[in-house]
């Protein structure tokens, strides 16, 4: 009998996996659900990244904004850092953003998958993605704050 095929990926928004990973030799576990080692995974894992970030552009209207805002600020924190560790710490903020969106639409996209009812966890969980982008949100805020702060005022 053959393992079942690893779940989550579909045409629409990812590059699908073939049937040959599944239960193959060299997968860490009988179900298959364990990727092989190699350049081959990494070109798979680059493609299915690559098809993240075109579904959080196509589906996910906050990541856009987040990215219309974010392009900007990152091309011009060389430029208004006092130093380079300080470039470095706005760069890193802003893209800390992004993580966090990402991981947030993912969370919401796992939620709506199981139930597009009402359901308390479900909402508990996408409450708690939500709380974490505006967190970071936050943080990229006062560290551009202090950050341009320090260089203008003192």
């Amino acid at each position: 009998m053959m393992a079942p095929q690893p779940p989550g990926r579909g045409e629409a928004d990812s590059p699908a996996r073939s049937g040959e990973d599944a239960g193959a030799v060299g997968t860490d576990d009988a179900t298959g659900y364990k990727s092989r080692g190699g350049l081959g995974r990494i070109w798979r894992a680059l493609g299915y990244s690559r098809a993240g970030f075109a579904s959080a552009l196509r589906h996910e209207a906050a990541f856009r904004q987040e990215l219309a805002l974010g392009v900007p600020m990152l091309l011009l924190a060389p430029w208004l850092a006092p130093t380079a560790l300080q470039a470095l710490a706005l760069a890193a903020v802003v893209l800390l953003v992004w993580i966090v969106e990402l991981v947030n639409s993912a969370i919401e996209a796992l939620a709506d998958s199981v139930s597009v009812e009402l359901r308390p966890l479900l909402g508990r969980a996408k409450d708690l993605g939500s709380a974490a982008v505006l967190l970071s949100l936050l943080l990229a805020g006062l560290t551009w704050v202090v950050v341009l702060g320090v260089r203008w005022f003192g």
